[in-house]
């Protein structure tokens, strides 16, 4: 065998071992920038709860206003949950995300410049329109390039890196805004949209090269209805559903905007204080999500599970609200302990896949996290009202000051929601991790 030869053969192995691990890491490649993008949302989603004191300041909001503010964001997100499977399916996930990350990125930009509320509260819808397409988007592609073993390991790493965004939000950018502003932390946040947007079209792909081109069909919107009728007659889906909100409510009504606020107020905290102890919650999710997931299906039960998380989250945020006293670490340890426990709303899906027809698992599904992220689009607005009505006239820099007291009675919504929780869950019938065929 001539040299030139041995090295033809040494040449085309080589190729074959770069084209084998280019196969085996791309995958995750590609599903890592779903989940990424998942990531980049949720900083975008909580970003309002950092700067709650300067968008007071620049637009001379109240509590109640600022909550309606925030919750633009769900104006768009909450009704594109029950359409958005649909069209993944029929354009595929690389041009979806793609345009989803851009008008991320454009409705960041509209809402950092300051030109007026109205205009900022535009950003915010499209910010949630775009964000409405990130989970399922993530979780497409994770079907598409990973074996389907994988799958759970998957979605308990894209919920994960969704907690973990929140924690950047909450840490990273207080301490941005406290450096630069926030409007710089707003355009730098659209910036960062921009260059995902770019990678995202350049390396998601719809289909692996040895797959026939991706596979698309028709929008069956006579499909679509029938599944959302048979899902909702049943009265399973709107129980569960209701416990999900319900114990939502420990991101929606209080980490994802007026966690950090009531930290200050109510225990003295600096705000980059409050940034660090708030993001624990998110911390607890983070732990929480995949851990429940594992007890429930290592005991193949879902209700149990649930009851016994809700118990521990009534306690330790009935002693966040109302036990005088406490020190900063064991607020940090109960912060974590609230988030941990409130985690185990992520079985509220397994249950709404378990309590309906195969055929309909899907849009059991869509409906169910149509219901939990109801609660920010109302609870966010509410618990503002609630601070309004208990306000005792003092200003600070521009800016309404409310009393540990006024935080007390608007946050009293949250051990009100999860004992309801509590009572409903002995209303759900025990699916045993048993697909209803």
């Amino acid at each position: 065998m001539t040299e030139n030869t041995l090295k033809s053969v040494s040449l085309d192995f080589s190729n074959m071992e770069t084209r084998e691990k280019s196969s085996t890491i791309m995958p995750w490649v590609i599903c890592g920038l779903g989940a990424l993008y998942y990531c980049y949302e949720y900083l975008l989603r909580i970003s309002p709860s950092v700067m709650t004191q300067e968008l007071m300041r620049m637009y001379d909001l109240t509590a109640t206003e600022v909550g309606l503010f925030s919750a633009y964001y769900y104006h768009a997100y909450v009704p594109l949950q029950i359409v958005v499977g649909l069209l993944m399916d029929r354009y595929g996930p690389r041009r979806l995300l793609t345009f989803a990350c851009m008008l991320c990125a454009f409705g960041t930009y509209l809402f950092a410049g300051g030109y007026s509320l109205h205009i900022a509260e535009t950003g915010r819808f499209l910010v949630g329109f775009g964000s409405a397409f990130a989970f399922v988007g993530a979780l497409k592609l994770a079907t598409i390039w990973l074996p389907p073993h994988r799958f759970a390991l998957i979605s308990g790493i894209i919920t994960c890196l969704g907690m973990i965004g929140a924690m950047i939000g909450d840490i990273l950018l207080r301490h941005l805004v406290d450096a630069f502003g926030w409007q710089v932390t707003i355009y730098a946040s659209a910036a960062i949209g921009v260059i995902l947007t770019a990678v995202i079209w350049s390396v998601v792909r719809d289909a692996k090269p040895q797959q026939s081109p991706f596979h698309t069909q028709s929008l069956n919107f006579r499909g679509l209805l029938f599944g959302m009728w048979g899902a909702l007659k049943n009265p399973q889906i709107w129980l569960n559903g209701f416990i999900g909100l319900l114990l939502y409510l420990s991101l929606s009504a209080f980490a994802e905007l007026w966690g950090i606020q009531y930290l200050e107020q109510s225990h003295g905290f600096s705000s980059t204080a409050a940034a660090h102890a708030n993001s624990l919650i998110f911390l607890g999710w983070a732990v929480g999500g995949p851990l429940w997931g594992w007890i429930s299906d290592s005991i193949r039960l879902r209700r149990l599970p649930i009851l016994l998380a809700s118990v521990f989250a009534l306690i330790t945020i009935v002693i966040i609200l109302y036990v005088p006293g406490l020190s900063s670490m064991q607020l940090y340890l109960l912060l974590f302990a609230f988030g941990l426990a409130s985690s185990a709303q992520i079985l509220v899906f397994a249950i709404a896949r378990e309590a309906t027809h195969m055929g309909i698992t899907g849009t059991a599904i869509a409906l169910t996290n149509f219901f939990v992220m109801v609660g920010g689009n109302v609870f966010q607005p509410v618990v503002g009202k609630l601070l309004d009505m208990r306000w005792a006239g003092t200003m600070s820099d521009g800016v309404r000051i409310y009393s540990p007291e006024a935080y007390q009675f608007a946050l009293s919504i949250m051990p009100i929601g999860i004992a309801l929780a509590i009572l409903i869950a002995f209303f759900i019938r025990e699916t045993h991790a048993q697909i209803n065929r």
